[in-house]
């Protein structure tokens, strides 16, 4: 049964660079159907939570630019569902934000914040997760993350380090530290130890918990936006924001908060877990034909061709000879073919893009 406690925040407020030119500034990826599943990673993620959440105490933080995408594609959602940034300042303020609206509308709220991009496919196993971080949140001022379990030395991830001791024992666990993502031989070294978790970005808590958190640990920022904790849930508090929240300091809730409290515990996630980030972790994650190639649209046939990621228009024909390890991308006026281990400089080249080209490219 839903209870009227627990509470969510989707994060769906980034642009999403890395799989330009299919997500762009004004239509980002978490509003795509990267899979070709007939739903955005949004919607998807929406659904997810909706499980156990009440519809209507799932909020959507985003910039203020993508307001009217997100009310189209969640048309059963209230307007005041949408916490619009005026301003990009990071996680640790738009969390402070809506963790103070919803402490003001239930003081004994419970709060889950999720990235809106991300593919879980046991969805009842992180269920099980949230609920677990969610009762261990509501009897104490425990600030809870979920981490994944490492399967290979990436260098892409901050990594969360819990105590040694409790590496056997189940369940929520203590966490020593964060770590920034490493090079290629200290990520063996984490994975070789046991006792590192790849940081998903994935937090439970309870909304007062995390409140006198930004208190004892961000005062300049817990008192920027507290003053205007009287307009929060009123038609006064749009200008407040537009007014207020860009003196923001940027800053992330790790940096802010999770690697400075003495509070924060991890539990090592039961679902399996893509965060979608760019075209190989698309490729990873999707269905290959017997060539190994990956197709998410588009009628492709292929010769002496493997390990490809394609995206095509719907319906386009396309044909790939002699092609391996690359990226094949036809969205609108751009199209992108690079190998797939030069991936990372793909927001170099939308850089370089918008300066030859023109923004409305990017």
């Amino acid at each position: 049964m839903k209870s009227s406690q627990y509470y969510a925040v989707l994060m769906a407020g980034g642009v999403g660079s890395r799989f330009w030119p299919v997500s762009t500034r004004n239509f980002p990826k978490q509003f795509h159907d990267m899979l070709g599943t007939g739903e955005s990673l949004l919607q998807k993620t929406f659904g997810r939570l909706a499980r156990f959440i009440p519809e209507d105490q799932i909020y959507i933080l985003t910039n203020a630019r993508y307001t009217d995408l997100v009310l189209e594609q969640l048309p059963g959602i209230q307007p005041e569902q949408v916490v619009p940034e005026p301003a990009m300042r990071n996680t640790a303020p738009c969390i402070l934000y809506a963790a103070l609206k919803i402490r003001k509308k239930n003081p004994d709220a419970l709060m889950l914040v999720a990235p809106s991009d991300h593919w879980i496919e046991d969805e009842a196993a992180f269920e099980k997760d949230v609920l677990e971080c969610f009762e261990r949140s509501n009897t104490s001022d425990a600030l809870c993350t979920l981490g994944i379990q490492p399967t290979f030395p990436n260098t892409g991830f901050g990594y969360i380090e819990f105590d040694p001791a409790q590496r056997e024992a189940a369940g929520l666990k203590k966490v020593l530290q964060f770590r920034e993502k490493p090079d290629y031989e200290t990520a063996r070294g984490f994975l070789k130890q046991g006792n590192f978790l790849w940081n998903a970005g994935i937090f439970a808590w309870s909304a007062r918990a995390i409140a006198e958190a930004f208190q004892q640990y961000q005062p300049e920022q817990y008192a920027l936006l507290s003053a205007g904790e009287a307009v929060l849930n009123t038609p006064e508090e749009a200008d407040f924001i537009v007014s207020e929240y860009p003196k923001a300091e940027n800053i992330s809730i790790d940096y802010a908060i999770m690697e400075r409290s003495d509070q924060v515990f991890v539990l090592p996630a039961r679902f399996d877990w893509n965060d979608l980030g760019t075209w190989g972790s698309l490729y990873d994650k999707m269905d290959k034909r017997q060539d190994a190639n990956a197709i998410v649209q588009g009628r492709v046939l292929t010769q002496d061709s493997s390990g490809n990621m394609i995206r095509l228009p719907e319906g386009k024909i396309g044909v790939v000879e002699g092609l391996t390890d690359y990226i094949v991308v036809d969205q609108g006026d751009v199209l992108l073919i690079m190998p797939r281990e030069k991936e990372q400089e793909i927001k170099q080249w939308v850089a370089r893009v918008g300066d030859t080209f023109g923004d409305q490219h990017i």
